[in-house]
């Protein structure tokens, strides 16, 4: 399976982001509101780093940046475990599925190389 380039990778992490931002306000407990700000937190680390370089680097293969983004597979396992809790609106959880197993999918296949 060849892997994701850097512009799909950022595509489907800047559209997970918008909707853990969705997610974020919705929520209604501040422990939901701290699990989610640590994920977009460490995504947003990823984007910035992603965002550094040359558009002409875009096309390469994805490989991961920042430590952070190493250790947040168990964190989105476990928001996806208690999606049904946290993520409020029917909108946002429906686009937090399809989008999370794209990432996830991602994120598995670059562990798996290092």
């Amino acid at each position: 399976m060849p892997q994701t380039s850097v512009s799909d990778t950022l595509r489907e992490y800047l559209s997970l982001l918008e909707l853990l931002d969705d997610a974020y306000w919705e929520a209604g407990s501040i422990h939901h509101k701290d699990m989610l700000y640590d994920i977009i937190s460490i995504f947003s680390q990823e984007v910035a780093e992603m965002n550094k370089l040359s558009i002409q680097d875009h096309h390469y293969p994805y490989e991961v940046i920042t430590e952070g983004i190493r250790r947040v597979v168990p964190k989105l396992e476990r928001l996806d475990e208690n999606r049904e809790d946290v993520i409020q609106r029917t909108q946002t959880l429906t686009d937090f599925r399809d989008i999370l197993s794209s990432v996830l999918g991602i994120l598995e296949d670059q562990l798996r190389t290092l």
